[in-house]
């Protein structure tokens, strides 16, 4: 076990080494797959020219003039698409089957997380998911901005990373509790009205958040049973002050009254949606909000803690969350691919899209779910398209994912900002 992680650090350094050097350069490497879905759709024979970290060109074969040096890589079999962008992850988390949330939260060294939390991102990137976006540390404080850090400097391979920092959520509702007088490490940042709501975020975008997360409802009602946290005025104030900074606001909210709330606030992005109904949904599209479903975690756990095998009869999570997204489908709101991973195996992440795939989104939307619109969704601009002049993020699958979405499990070449990492 010794000699496999020295001998894995040892490869780490090695791309790291080839990132650096092929960044500086103005090599061309001209790409020959079967076919390119550009982000909008399935192109056969395209051929795509990368020059440095940017696509140069995209196209049929005599649209593209290469130079004599430029690097050729045949991708027989395969599909080029744009690398792939996790929209719901947990980088500091691993599956709860393994150690329970608690456990992690409150027993494992900050430095372990952060360990772990490297080999997660490694992961991330070999599956073919070039970015994520991280929704909370889960007490791991602000470790995720420097993770993004050490991946921006080249110092690990890595996806790029939308940091959420400690996420938020209303003071008393979330875990870890205690019935004594004893103070825990928490999940989350605790606030509560409206000047603390507001200075809670601003505070968390001066650590580095590029994405402000918020419970806008958890399990806190009687019994534990999920009810609202903040006052529709105190999401509204934390949605200005995110805005006004340019941030996008995604809030988790799994019952009807937070996401109506949520809904009122204008956030951009509701997590899970599990008390989603036609009038919301339909509220939603009108205003732009898109909807983040996280059907692998559901699925995730179901199988750990309810013996669920994926045949035979369905849990009663599993059958409403079948009905959530078949209402979300229908109402054309805006979906976006993120399956809380972290919950499950990270490196997994396009477990999502099998889901989202065989609860009725056709596969092509998956695909768009995954790239363009999630690019979109999160505001970046060049990313989540195969086009001129857009970073070089792609990557490459065997067989045909439009018409079997499981091909993008089968990830065969990974190409991040021009720097090759899986070939």
């Amino acid at each position: 076990m010794k000699k496999l992680a020295l001998l894995t650090l040892a490869l780490l350094c090695l791309l790291t080494c080839t990132s650096a050097q092929n960044k500086n350069s103005e090599v061309y490497i001209l790409l020959k797959p079967d076919r390119v879905f550009d982000g909008q759709q399935m192109h056969a024979g395209w051929w795509v020219l990368i020059k440095g970290n940017h696509i140069e060109a995209a196209g049929e074969p005599n649209s593209i003039t290469a130079p004599t040096d430029a690097k050729i890589i045949e991708l027989k079999g395969s599909t080029l698409m744009p690398g792939m962008i996790e929209g719901h992850s947990h980088l500091f988390l691993h599956p709860y089957n393994e150690t329970s949330w608690e456990d992690q939260v409150l027993k494992e060294p900050r430095a372990e997380r952060t360990a772990r939390a490297v080999n997660h991102a490694y992961a991330t990137l070999m599956a073919g998911f070039t970015t994520t976006r991280d929704l909370g540390t889960e007490g791991a404080a602000y470790d995720d901005v420097g993770l993004k850090t050490a991946i921006d400097k080249g110092v690990i391979p890595g996806p790029r990373i939308l940091a959420a920092t400690r996420a938020i959520v209303a003071t008393g509702s979330y875990q870890p509790k205690s019935v004594t007088d004893n103070v825990f490490i928490q999940g989350a940042e605790e606030t509560d009205g409206i000047d603390g709501i507001s200075h809670t975020v601003r505070s968390q975008i001066g650590h580095g958040a590029d994405v402000v997360k918020i419970y806008a409802d958890y399990r806190w009602g009687a019994n534990n049973t999920a009810a609202p946290t903040f006052t529709e005025e105190e999401l509204k104030t934390a949605v200005e002050v995110a805005h006004s900074s340019g941030r996008i606001v995604a809030v988790h909210s799994s019952t009807t009254e937070g996401m109506r709330r949520a809904i009122a606030a204008g956030v951009n992005t509701i997590e899970h949606g599990d008390g989603g109904t036609p009038e919301l949904f339909k509220e939603m599209k009108d205003k732009g909000i898109a909807l983040c479903p996280t059907l692998a975690a559901t699925d995730a756990i179901a199988r750990y803690f309810y013996g669920w095998t994926g045949t035979g009869p369905e849990p009663e999570s599993i059958k409403k969350k079948r009905e959530m997204f078949s209402m979300a489908l229908k109402s054309g709101v805006t979906i976006c691919m993120g399956g809380d991973v972290g919950v499950f195996p990270h490196g997994d992440n396009a477990r999502e899209m099998v889901l989202m795939a065989d609860y009725g989104m056709k596969p092509i939307d998956v695909l768009k779910s995954a790239t363009s619109v999630n690019a979109e969704v999160f505001g970046l601009k060049y990313l989540g398209n195969v086009k001129t002049g857009f970073l070089a993020d792609i990557v490459a699958v065997n067989g045909d994912p439009s018409s079997d979405i499981k091909a993008v499990k089968q990830v065969k070449f990974v190409m991040k900002d021009g720097v090759i990492y899986k070939q």
